[in-house]
């Protein structure tokens, strides 16, 4: 995980002199260490749903038809959901050819840039999973599996994971602005 090197005297990331900011950004700090927390133990049940298939296919020859969408439904939801655990800790892969180019100030800029940018896809993304969760839910929608569970269920998780995606990003572009001026 690399970030630009900013300018030392400036706030740290996090750091605001806007009290609601704070409390907003402690708050999704919080839930993010408890989606994080349940999506580990999502892995951990896919893993073991995953490995459950196998052995049930191989020892028993038994036919299985709910494990590999039930494993898939919870390696969606980790995925998505985590996304803005992940987003706070600037854990995603950049291409840091300029860093070390440009001035702190400059690199300062160019992440906020980024982040807007960011933002307006990640808003686009949730809108239109949270209509994709509608629509499924309406109609009823399940999967073509003789499982068929619910569409709306991984629907639901891709919309969620976003929409915390898009408040961690919004943090990430409002914090720099409420940051008073240092003399």
């Amino acid at each position: 995980m690399h970030a630009p090197a900013l300018d030392p005297t400036a706030a740290p990331d996090g750091a605001t002199d806007h009290p609601l900011v704070a409390t907003l950004r402690r708050a999704l700090a919080l839930c993010n260490s408890a989606i994080v927390f349940l999506s580990a133990i999502a892995l951990i049940a896919a893993c073991a749903i995953l490995s459950y298939s196998v052995a049930t296919r191989s020892i028993f020859h038994s036919a299985t038809y709910w494990q590999d969408e039930a494993a898939v439904f919870l390696l969606v939801g980790a995925t998505f959901m985590t996304g803005a655990y992940v987003q706070s800790q600037r854990g995603h892969i950049g291409i840091e050819a300029f860093v070390g180019l440009l001035s702190p100030m400059v690199n300062a800029v160019r992440l906020w840039l980024v982040d807007v940018a960011s933002l307006a896809f990640c808003a686009f993304f949730a809108w239109k999973s949270w209509t994709l969760t509608h629509e499924a839910w309406v109609d009823g929608q399940v999967s073509n599996s003789m499982w068929s569970p619910p569409l709306a269920i991984p629907y639901a998780l891709m919309a969620s994971g976003m929409t915390l995606l898009c408040a961690q990003i919004l943090l990430q572009v409002v914090i720099p602005l409420t940051r008073k001026a240092r003399s």
